[in-house]
Order: C-alpha cells, then structure tokens, then sequence
C-alpha cells in the first residue's frame, strides 16, 4: 500500500448493521493500538458501545488489546470466516464503492486519496439505499440531514416546548420500520433469483460443516476448512459456527 501525500497508508472502515452508515478513518499504520485508539475516541466515545463487533482476522484486530476494551465496554467480538469477505458484506459492498469513486477523483499517483476520503463517506451515508428506500444518516440519526449546499429553513417550530425528542423518536421509529419492510421486499426478491434452479440444505443446531474458501486460496490448497460447529442459526442462508479452539465466526 502506498503512502499518501498526508502520510497515510491505511483506512479502517466501520459500519453500523443496523443504518448501514458508514464509519472511515485514514490512518497512517494499522497497529492494535491505532485501531483501538480509533474505536474508543471516534465510535465508543461519540456514539457508545456497540452490542457486537465483526471483524476480520488481522492482527490489528485480533489482539488482547481489542479483547480487552470489548470485555470493558460490554460488547461482543466475533471475527468474520477467513477467505470470505461476503461474512461482513456491508463494509465489503463500502469498500467497492470508495474504490470505485475515489478513482475518480485522484491524481495519477493515487497519493491523494485520503483528501477525498471525508467527501465520498458523506455521499454515501446521505444516499438512498435501495435495500433500504432510505439513506444511512437517516436511520442513524433519525432525522433528514441539513446539507451544506441546501438553502436553510428560515423557522423551525415545535408545537410544545420539549416536543424534539419524542418526534425525533417517532420518525426515527417509522423510518426504521420502513426501511425493514422495504428490506425483507428486497431480500425476497434477492433469494427468489438467487433460489431459482437452486435448492439448500437444511441446517440444524449441533451441525458440523465445511466452510468453502472463496479468495486468496492457492489453487494448489484445500478448497473447504473445517469442519465447524453451527451454533447459532440467523436465517437460512446465514449462521455462527465455531471451529475446534472455540473461536466463533459468521457465515
């Protein structure tokens, strides 16, 4: 990875399962203690604890360090499948369009990526998803965003002074619902395609199987690691199983 021009190499990436919006951070190394320091100061301390966290297997997160501030701060830790980056598709689906955009706007060198970097979060977290028929900020924050480049609003009233938080509650609570229709819509029109000519197992709790290892595989190397545990069931398509030292991960 090359260095930019502001001297970062590195841009680690959260995304919130819930809203879809999306966390970026350029960093100059990828050390356990940036990436914590990151997490607690940027996330933790702005938006608080988590419930879970999914990660890949990096050693910038795989560490006693992140152990130990998830242990603190009460949430879970679990580490996507190795080779399977569809574990975690949210930040995968964020990491294709920052390379697609920010190819845009670079310079031939592609040291000044981080510049653009704040600009490409922006659009993306005030964009209308289609799985959800609502942008990111939306159904994080439970309002519409005030933009930069939009006339401002000469008057804004509340027909009771402490009216804010209950119709920022409600809208949020509509939107979030809508979204959740508008998601399972999409889902179902996704596994219909994706179902057809197509038939799956099906799988039970206690279940030992074998993971299919879809990138960075040696064509010499084995195609399927395991086999692993079922232990919890998500949906039909989407499980957490648990190989043999007890590590858990989703698939």
């Amino acid at each position: 990875t090359s260095t930019s021009l502001s001297g970062n190499r590195y841009v680690l990436v959260i995304t919130d399962r819930l809203s879809g919006y999306v966390f970026a951070k350029a960093s100059p190394t990828n050390t356990a203690h940036d990436t914590a320091r990151i997490l607690m100061a940027e996330i933790i301390l702005v938006h608080g604890s988590p419930d879970t966290i999914i990660t890949d297997q990096g050693t910038h997160f795989k560490n006693e360090l992140l152990q130990a501030i998830s242990h603190l701060v009460g949430c879970k830790q679990i580490f996507s499948t190795p080779y399977h980056p569809q574990t975690n598709g949210q930040t995968e689906r964020w990491n294709l369009t920052f390379v697609t955009q920010i190819a845009k706007y670079c310079n031939t060198d592609l040291n000044n990526r981080d510049t653009f970097l704040p600009s490409i979060v922006y659009a993306y977290n005030n964009g209308i998803h289609s799985s959800t028929g609502l942008s990111p900020y939306q159904l994080a924050f439970g309002r519409r965003p005030r933009h930069p480049f939009n006339p401002h609003a000469t008057t804004f009233v509340f027909s009771k002074p402490h009216d804010y938080w209950t119709q920022v509650i409600q809208y949020r609570n509509t939107a979030l619902k809508q979204a959740n229709q508008h998601r399972i819509h999409q889902q179902e029109l996704s596994k219909t395609r994706f179902d057809k000519n197509r038939s799956h197992p099906n799988f039970i709790l206690g279940d030992l199987v074998w993971m299919k290892v879809f990138v960075g595989r040696h064509k010499l190397k084995a195609r399927y690691t395991g086999p692993v545990q079922i232990v919890r069931i998500l949906s039909s398509l989407s499980f957490i199983v648990e190989d043999e030292h007890l590590q858990q991960f989703q698939v």
